[in-house]
C-alpha cells in the first residue's frame, strides 16, 4: 500500500507521517516512511539546491526537472523496493505536488501543453506507481508560512524560510487551489483533511480511512 501526504507549507505533514507509521506499525505492519524532495543520498542533495535560498535565478524548468530527478532515484532506491517487499510506504509529498507547485504555483496551468508535459514527465518517472490513497492536509497558506519558517531546517537560519517557503502569498494560494483541483479531479483516491482539527483527531481521521482501505485489500 502506497500513501502521501500533500499539502501547503506548515501544514502539519511531516507530523502526521511520523504518527501513521507509528500507528500501523503497532498493529503489526512493516512501515517505511519518506519524504520529497530527498529520501535518498542523491535526492537529498538535490534537494539541499531546490530549497537554498541562495538559488534565486532558478528557472521553473530546471525547477521542475530537479524534482523529477529526485523522485526518479527515489522511485528506484526507496519505493519501489519497499512495495515489492510487500511493505506500506508513507511519503511526504509526491507527484501531486509537482503539479500543484510547479504547474499551478508556477502557473503552468495557463499552458495546457506545459501541464501535459508535467504528466507525461511524471508518468516516465514513477514507473506505474501511483499512491492508492492521498491526504492533502488544508491549511491557510499564510497561516502555514508562519508555521514553517520556524522549523529548525539546516539549509539556512531559522525565521527565514526556505526558497520555496520565500515565495509571495499569492504562488502559495495557487498551490492551495493546485489543490483543490487535483481532489476534484480524483476524489477517490485523494481526500482533504481541514487542518482546523488539533493533531490527534486529524490523525485519527487519516487512520480510519487508511483501515478502510486495508480491509478491502
Amino acid at each position: 500500500m502506497f500513501i502521501t501526504l500533500e499539502g501547503s507549507e506548515g501544514s502539519g505533514k511531516t507530523t502526521q507521517s511520523t504518527l501513521l507509521a507509528k500507528a500501523l506499525q503497532e498493529e503489526g505492519f512493516d512501515v517505511i516512511a519518506t519524504h520529497e524532495p530527498g529520501g535518498t543520498r542523491i535526492s537529498q542533495q538535490i534537494r539541499r539546491v531546490l530549497l537554498d535560498p541562495a538559488n534565486t535565478g532558478m528557472t521553473t524548468l530546471t525547477e521542475l526537472f530537479l524534482y523529477l530527478a529526485a523522485r526518479a532515484q527515489h522511485i528506484k532506491e526507496v519505493i519501489k523496493p519497499a512495495l515489492e517487499e510487500g511493505k506500506i510506504v508513507i511519503c511526504d509529498r509526491f507527484i501531486d505536488a509537482t503539479l500543484a507547485y510547479q504547474g499551478y504555483g508556477r502557473g503552468l496551468d495557463k499552458e495546457a501543453c506545459l501541464v501535459e508535459l508535467i504528466q507525461k514527465l511524471n508518468l516516465l518517472v514513477i514507473e506505474n506507481i501511483k499512491p492508492n490513497l492521498t491526504f492533502i492536509l488544508d491549511i491557510d497558506p499564510a497561516q502555514g508560512l508562519k508555521r514553517a519558517i520556524n522549523i529548525p531546517k539546516d539549509i539556512y537560519s531559522e525565521g527565514m524560510g526556505d526558497r520555496i517557503e520565500q515565495e509571495e502569498l499569492e504562488f502559495h494560494q495557487r498551490v492551495r487551489e493546485g489543490y483543490f483541483e487535483i481532489a476534484r479531479q480524483e476524489p477517490q483516491r485523494v481526500k482533504i483533511i481541514n487542518r482546523g482539527k488539533g493533531i490527534e483527531e486529524t490523525h485519527q481521521i487519516l487512520i480510519g480511512y487508511v483501515h478502510e482501505i486495508l480491509k478491502h485489500k
